[in-house]
């Protein structure tokens, strides 16, 4: 075949380090403008971001050529080294270290998009960590549960 086609849906979480509610909405506004063109520059197609005061979810294609955790890392660089050069925040501004990843059918974007503009809503009825071991669980990874979204003091 001369050519190559792909369409490689990911949803990738990350969460503010500690987990502290430090994203305020124009915070997050900038945040996910920063973050959908560093996908763009990456010839990623982002397709929905959103997100609480302490964590973040996106939804795009992933380049064939890059690697999902080349693309978390370049999102996490960018965002937050925009939010340390607003200096909004006492001390430094990171992501934690760890992300979760997971892939979906075409079938199920839709459904997914929806989740994602939602998640202020659906957060307050359900805890982000009760989310996150759902997606975890749903997922069927297994992990342990002291390295689960946890930097060490």
């Amino acid at each position: 075949m001369a050519n190559t086609y792909t369409k490689i849906y990911i949803m990738a979480v990350f969460a503010v380090k500690y987990r502290r509610a430090l994203l305020n909405d124009y915070v997050q506004d900038q945040v996910y403008n920063i973050i959908t063109t560093a996908l763009r520059d990456m010839k990623c197609i982002p397709i929905a971001i959103n997100g609480t005061s302490d964590h973040i979810h996106i939804l795009y294609t992933l380049n064939p050529n890059l690697s999902v955790s080349d693309t978390v890392k370049e999102m996490k660089r960018q965002s937050s080294a925009w939010i340390n050069q607003q200096r909004n925040f006492l001390g430094k501004f990171s992501w934690q270290e760890g992300y979760g990843a997971f892939s979906y059918s075409h079938s199920a974007i839709e459904k997914v998009k929806a989740y994602i503009e939602n998640q202020k809503e659906h957060h307050s009825s359900k805890a982000f960590m009760q989310e996150y071991r759902g997606l975890l669980d749903k997922f069927e990874i297994e992990y342990k549960e002291e390295y689960i979204l946890t930097d060490p003091m």
